[in-house]
Order: structure tokens, then C-alpha cells, then sequence
């Protein structure tokens, strides 16, 4: 386990390192998760191994701090990951991010561009969305006052969640939970959309094939995102699917062996564990 001072006041992002070659990759979990339990299979595997790889968890989620005077808005995020990755040394990294890790990804590439070389968005937050009581991910959490889920509300939040999904967001300090979801929801000026279209860098986009036709995926390509529709898989594409995952993954970073500057081949084919597949987007 690995740590970084990234806030004035001293808290600490954690990451588990594995050790391999430059440059490094970086997952980046997603709201209520954390990067060791939803990204270690597919770092190891053997598609993917053998790079140095840092598996953040981000503050307020998983072994990092939970400070309470932290604003837990996507900038915020992106800031405090950017002054991790600085202090491990891991300039011009390839990130690999899931959900909301994946706004925060963008937020930091589009703030910290010498930070990122590549983005792989693995069914990333892209858009606003309006708070919904009841409703699964950052909409429902958003729709609470933070006393309201200070107070209560984080349990019935534990009862829609379900036993995968809580087993990590139990992790994560309650405030954290609710202000990042509440800045997921709300997204960023300009929207998390128009910020990648404006990168430079290589940039993928995993989606379910469940999901059907993604929307806005032709302006996407037209401005250089790769879309991958990745089949047998809901939400969590890394844990449902992880054979198609680390084969989308290293098609996108350019793996020799995947076919370098080539798009990857969507048509998967591997059964995913019924306990993850209705997971809902955060």
C-alpha cells in the first residue's frame, strides 16, 4: 500500500502498486467503490500485465482519508489524484476509469494534461442527471439533503444498493458518499461530454452492448473516441465480463499483441456472474 499527502490539511489517497513498466496505468473506481476490489483481476491479467499499475482509491473511498471539510466535487477529485500521481512519479500515465472515476479521469486530463496519455472510460458519467428519489447510483443519493442522508437516508441507500455494491460503498465516509454523488450528478461546466470531445489524447469508451444505441456515440467518434460495445456485461464491464474487458483495454492502450492503432474487435463472447449484471450506473 502506497499513500500521498493531497490536501493541505494532510489527507492521504492510498493506492496498491504493482510493480512493471513505465508508463504506468491507473484505474480509478467508481462511486462507492474502490480500485483494489474492482480492478485487480483486470490489471493481472495476462493482457494487462507486466506495466506498473496503481490502483487508487479515491479520498473519502476505500483505504484513503475521509476528511468532513472536503468539497468532493469532480474538480476537488481530480486535483487530489492529480497530487497523488505527481508524488509517485507516474507523469503520462494511462487511465483506466470506471463510472464516476471515469468524470473524474476526464476532469483530470482536461486540468492536468501532462498527468494522462491515454483514457480508457469504462461506462463513464458523461452527462447531468436530474435527482430521482428511489432511483439506483448518484440520482438517488442526490435527491436528499445531506442532513436527510446524514441521518438515515445513507441506510436505505445500503438496502437499494445490495450486498456487492455495499460491501465496498460501506468503505467510503457517508458525507464523501453523498457530496460526491451530488457533484457526480450535477456533472462539470462545460459537461464531462464536451470536455472529452475536446482532448487530444487517445481516448476509449467501454459500454455495455445491453444498453443498445449510446447516444451522442457518433459526435464521440467523429471526434476521436473510440466506442466499444462490450457484450454479456452490465454495468461493472471489469467484473462481469473480464475477459472482454482486458481484451477492449488493451486493444485501446495499444497492446502489440491486441492490433496497436487499430479499433477492437466488439464481438465478445465470455458469460458474465449473474450477481453483478444489474448493477446500476453511477
Amino acid at each position: 500500500m502506497r499513500n500521498a499527502v493531497v490536501t493541505p490539511e494532510g489527507d492521504r489517497i492510498r493506492w496498491v502498486e504493482l510493480a512493471g513498466e513505465e508508463p504506468a496505468r491507473v484505474y480509478v473506481h467508481g462511486l462507492g467503490a474502490t480500485s483494489p476490489a474492482y480492478f485487480a483481476a483486470g490489471a493481472t491479467h495476462p493482457l494487462l500485465a507486466g506495466r506498473r499499475s496503481l490502483l487508487v482509491d479515491l479520498l473519502g473511498h476505500g483505504h484513503s482519508d475521509r476528511p468532513e471539510d472536503f468539497g468532493y466535487t469532480l474538480e476537488e477529485h481530480a486535483d487530489a489524484l492529480a497530487a497523488a500521481l505527481t508524488a509517485a512519479g507516474a507523469q503520462g500515465a494511462e487511465l483506466i476509469a470506471h463510472s464516476m472515476g471515469g468524470a473524474v479521469a476526464i476532469v483530470l486530463a482536461d486540468r492536468h494534461p501532462h498527468l494522462v496519455s491515454r483514457l480508457v472510460l469504462v461506462d463513464a458519467n458523461l452527462d447531468p442527471v436530474v435527482p430521482r428519489p428511489v432511483a439506483p447510483g448518484s440520482s438517488g443519493i442526490a435527491s436528499y439533503t445531506e442532513e436527510e442522508f446524514l441521518a438515515g437516508g445513507w441506510a436505505e441507500v445500503r438496502d437499494r444498493a445490495g450486498a456487492h455494491w455495499w460491501s465496498t460503498m460501506r468503505l467510503a465516509g457517508r458525507t464523501a458518499l453523498y457530496r460526491s454523488a451530488v457533484h457526480l450528478a450535477a456533472g462539470t461546466t462545460p459537461t464531462m461530454r464536451e470536455l472529452l470531445l475536446e482532448l487530444k489524447i487517445p481516448r476509449t469508451f467501454l459500454l455495455p452492448e445491453a444498453d443498445g444505441p449510446f447516444p451522442g456515440a457518433d459526435a464521440l467518434r467523429a471526434a476521436g473516441v473510440t466506442v466499444v460495445s462490450v457484450p454479456d456485461c452490465g454495468h461493472n464491464i471489469m467484473l462481469d465480463n473480464p475477459e472482454a474487458f482486458a481484451e477492449a483495454t488493451a486493444a485501446a492502450l495499444g497492446d502489440p499483441h491486441q492490433g496497436a492503432g487499430t479499433d477492437p474487435d466488439p464481438d465478445y463472447r465470455h458469460p458474465r456472474p449473474a450477481a453483478t449484471r444489474a448493477m446500476p450506473l453511477e
